[in-house]
């Protein structure tokens, strides 16, 4: 499987996905999931076109990025456990897993200049899922507003591994009218821009929904 001809086709139906919902796909970011392959797979990535990856484990990410370091930008897609932070920090362009307040106060502490998080929030309310109930999300990022170190770049959302579109259109949309709800609020350190939600099996309807990033690991670089 070659990942040039895997980003075409991707990008192949992002247009259409863009198409059918009058947007541009420019405002698309494609996220290569890469924590099942190896560095050289990852270098095969980064030599196909794509700018930007994401880990969810910590292992992985600290060995791919000693070798790649800033070829590309790194997005960090898993749950981070607060003591785990001060290894992350500073290596990272996003975190796309804060979902509480003791992970926001580690950011915080250990970063020596904003950095951009997506919240997390388990749209779905699977038990298996981490994030926030929808309900609490904006209450959280008004929480925020006392750490300096911390830019709200967006929500970020799970949705379940299903063949339901309407059930995943739902999610999505419940994502991106939650996202307007906290634009709303005109916070200065939260401009909550980005969506990031749709991974291999939904990602046309994430983006049909309004995601601005999109996580592709198996349909991209493979598993």
């Amino acid at each position: 499987m070659d990942v040039a001809e895997n980003l075409h086709r991707i990008r192949q139906n992002i247009e259409q996905a863009c198409k059918n919902s009058n947007r541009n796909p420019d405002e698309i970011t494609i996220i290569a999931v890469t924590k099942y392959v190896t560095i050289d797979r990852t270098e095969e990535a980064i030599h196909a076109g794509i700018k930007n990856l994401g880990e969810n484990r910590l292992e992985g990410f600290l060995e791919k990025h000693e070798y790649i370091q800033d070829r590309a930008s790194w997005h960090f897609i898993g749950t981070l456990q607060s003591r785990k932070v001060k290894e992350v920090v500073g290596k990272v362009d996003a975190i796309h897993s804060l979902d509480r307040m003791s992970l926001a106060k580690e950011i915080n502490k250990r970063a020596a200049k904003p950095v951009d998080c997506f919240v997390q929030v388990n749209v779905s309310g699977e038990e298996t899922k981490h994030g926030l109930a929808p309900d609490e999300t904006l209450p959280f990022i008004k929480e925020l507003k006392e750490f300096e170190n911390i830019r709200v770049a967006g929500l970020m959302t799970m949705a379940p591994h299903i063949d339901d579109e309407n059930r995943l259109r739902g999610i999505f949309r419940q994502l991106a009218s939650l996202r307007e709800n906290v634009k709303a609020e005109q916070l200065d350190y939260a401009p909550c821009d980005g969506l990031s939600m749709g991974m291999s099996n939904d990602y046309q309807i994430a983006v049909e929904e309004g995601a601005t990033h999109i996580r592709i690991g198996t349909d991209l670089v493979g598993s």
